[in-house]
C-alpha cells in the first residue's frame, strides 16, 4: 500500500465512547464532558443505578445532543453494561468502541492517543496500562498482579500487561463474534476474560500507558469475597481453555520470535 494511503479498515474507521454507570452521577459529568469536548458520541448504560444517579443521566442525555443513554431495570455487572454498549454500539454502525470507567479513575484526555493506536492497527485491542500514583491501595496493586500472572499463563504470553483496567479500544466485528459464540462473564470478571479470549482468537493486544488514580472520594462496587470467588473461578475455567489450545498458543508463541 502507498505511503500515506489508508486500508479499507483505516478508511471506515467509526469509533464512539462506551462508559458503564452504576451509581457515579458525581465523576460521570466530568468524563462526558471530557468526551464530548473530542467531538466522539458518547453511550451511557445505566446499570440499574440509584434514582438520584439516573436522574442526572436523564439531563445530561437531554443537553447533549450526541449522548445515547440505555438502561438496564437493574444491576448486571459492569460486564453486562459493558455488553450492553458494545451490541448497541455494532447495530449502530459504529467500527470501533472506547471504554472508559465513570468514576474519575481514567483519563479522558488520554482517549485521542488509543484511538491513534487503533487508527493504526485497526483490528488490534488497544488496551490501557496503568501508571499509578500514590493513591492506589497497595491490596489493590497486589491484587492486580496476581492477576497479570494467571492472564500470562492462561496466554502463554505477557502481551497483555493489565488485564484489568477498564480504559481501552475495542474493534466490535471480533467483539460482537465473540460474544455471540460463548458466555462472557457480566461482572468484574468481563474486563480479563475477554481480553484472554480475544488473544486466543488471534487478536493483537496493544499496551498504551495512562495515569490511572483513585480519588478520595471514589465509590467502589467491587464485592470482596463475592468477586475474588468470581475471579478464582474464571481464572480456572480459562487455564483449561488454555491447557485445550496448548499447541496453538505454542505455535503461536514460536512463530512471533
Amino acid at each position: 500500500m502507498p505511503a500515506g494511503e489508508l486500508s479499507l479498515e483505516q478508511a471506515m474507521f467509526n469509533p464512539c465512547v462506551v462508559i458503564p454507570v452504576f451509581d457515579h452521577e458525581g465523576p460521570v459529568s466530568a468524563a462526558v464532558e471530557g468526551v464530548l469536548s473530542q467531538n466522539l458520541p458518547c453511550v451511557l448504560v445505566d446499570d440499574g443505578s440509584s434514582n438520584k444517579c439516573s436522574g442526572a443521566l436523564n439531563e445530561i442525555a437531554l443537553a447533549f445532543p450526541h449522548i445515547t443513554l440505555l438502561r438496564h431495570p437493574i444491576n448486571r455487572g459492569k460486564g453486562g453494561a459493558v455488553l450492553t454498549g458494545l451490541r448497541y454500539a455494532a447495530k449502530a454502525g459504529y467500527t470501533h468502541a472506547v471504554q472508559v470507567d465513570a468514576d474519575g479513575q481514567h483519563r479522558v484526555a488520554d482517549i485521542p492517543r488509543f484511538l491513534e493506536q487503533a487508527l493504526a492497527h485497526p483490528t488490534a485491542l488497544i488496551v490501557g496500562y496503568p501508571e499509578y500514583d500514590s493513591t492506589v491501595p497497595l491490596l489493590r496493586l497486589y491484587a492486580r498482579y496476581l492477576n497479570t500472572i494467571w492472564v500470562s499463563i492462561n496466554t502463554l504470553s505477557r502481551q497483555i500487561k493489565d488485564s484489568m483496567c477498564g480504559f481501552r479500544v475495542y474493534p466490535l466485528g471480533p467483539v460482537i463474534a465473540l460474544d455471540q459464540r460463548i458466555r462472557l462473564g457480566t461482572r468484574m470478571d468481563f474486563d480479563t476474560e475477554v481480553l484472554v479470549r480475544l488473544y486466543w482468537d488471534g487478536l493483537q493486544i496493544l499496551n498504551v500507558s495512562t495515569p490511572v488514580i483513585y480519588p478520595a472520594d471514589g465509590i467502589s462496587h467491587f464485592r470482596g469475597f463475592m468477586d475474588n470467588a468470581l475471579l478464582s473461578r474464571m481464572h480456572a475455567t480459562l487455564f483449561f481453555g488454555m491447557l485445550l489450545r496448548l499447541p496453538i498458543l505454542i505455535a503461536r508463541k514460536w512463530s512471533a520470535r
